[in-house]
């Protein structure tokens, strides 16, 4: 069960909610400052930053320590590496700050924990930015696919961005490849269309290309393949979902929702789930589940 799509008047709160982003890579960029400055539910206060010139450029002011941020917001949105964001999603829910987390949610599966712990004995809401799963069709796909019978199912997320491009200087995406960067998005949507993932079969890859196949168990017996690569030449990316059994085939390739318009509903969502003070299906916990998986996969191609 997902949450009701928050009112897009902020109605739910009394006061539009202070949001921070930590990060001014092209991820913030492009999509969570100009989301969170449009929506009329949030003020976005400021951003932080390691190096103070990142910012020189940026529609917010920035803050001049963590500490002075979380001073200032109700929240924080993090769009900076796994092995940073976890330390810092931390000390924020340990101030009582709610979350608005990148994927995958720490570099370890032992700081997912430790973000997942911060969160409950702190009683702070999180929300993940598996971004695909915001938007619309991504929804319809799923509904489909839990209220049929199927046993299989594949998922292809293939692409160029390592090769060149804004991305591709990002060091984290480069030394964690596919299964890091796209991985998470396409574990955790064969595990909510399937039913969650209990082991991992198979798990294969050709490293100097960034060649990833795995195979996957679910719970109720189904079977899952990944296949991912941000170093294959494909433009435009290739992003195909399917599942399949005795309902027959249902399949997703429509990307038609921007990231801006993905992460708008899912700041819509964080807003309910503040206001009602109940946990998001893609919260920490659902990060932890998935870093498992992949922690997982690491363990099996080591």
């Amino acid at each position: 069960m997902r949450p009701a799509r928050a009112t897009r008047l902020g109605d739910m709160t009394a006061t539009p909610i202070r949001v921070a982003v930590v990060g001014a890579g092209p991820w913030a960029r492009e999509t969570h400052i100009p989301a969170l400055s449009a929506h009329p539910g949030v003020e976005l206060v400021g951003v932080w930053t390691r190096r103070p010139e990142a910012a020189d450029d940026l529609p917010v002011p920035r803050f001049e320590s963590i500490e002075a941020m979380l001073e200032g917001c109700d929240a924080v949105s993090f769009a900076v590496p796994p092995d940073a964001q976890a330390p810092l999603a931390v000390a924020a829910a340990d101030a009582g700050k709610h979350l608005i987390l990148d994927k995958p949610i720490a570099g370890t599966v032992e700081g997912a924990e430790a973000i997942v712990a911060a969160v409950r004995a702190a009683d702070v809401r999180s929300i993940v930015t598996f971004t695909r799963r915001y938007a619309p069709e991504t929804r319809a796909f799923v509904d489909a696919a839990q209220a049929g019978r199927y046993a299989g199912g594949l998922g292809r997320w293939i692409s160029g961005s390592l090769l060149g491009g804004r991305y591709s200087s990002s060091q984290w995406r480069q030394d964690g490849g596919a299964l890091l960067d796209v991985g998470p998005h396409v574990i955790d949507l064969l595990d909510a269309t399937l039913g969650s993932i209990t082991k991992v079969i198979d798990a294969r890859v050709i490293a100097d290309d960034d060649l990833w196949h795995l195979t996957f168990g679910h719970t109720g017996g189904a079977t899952s393949t990944a296949q991912l690569s941000l170093r294959v030449p494909a433009r435009p990316t290739v992003t195909e979902f399917s599942v399949h059994g005795p309902d027959g085939v249902v399949t997703l390739t429509d990307r038609t929702t921007g990231s801006v318009e993905c992460f708008t509903t899912l700041v819509d969502e964080l807003l309910t789930a503040i206001a009602t003070s109940t946990d998001h299906p893609l919260d920490a916990a659902r990060g932890l589940h998935i870093q498992r998986i992949i922690a997982e996969v690491h363990r099996r191609v080591a």
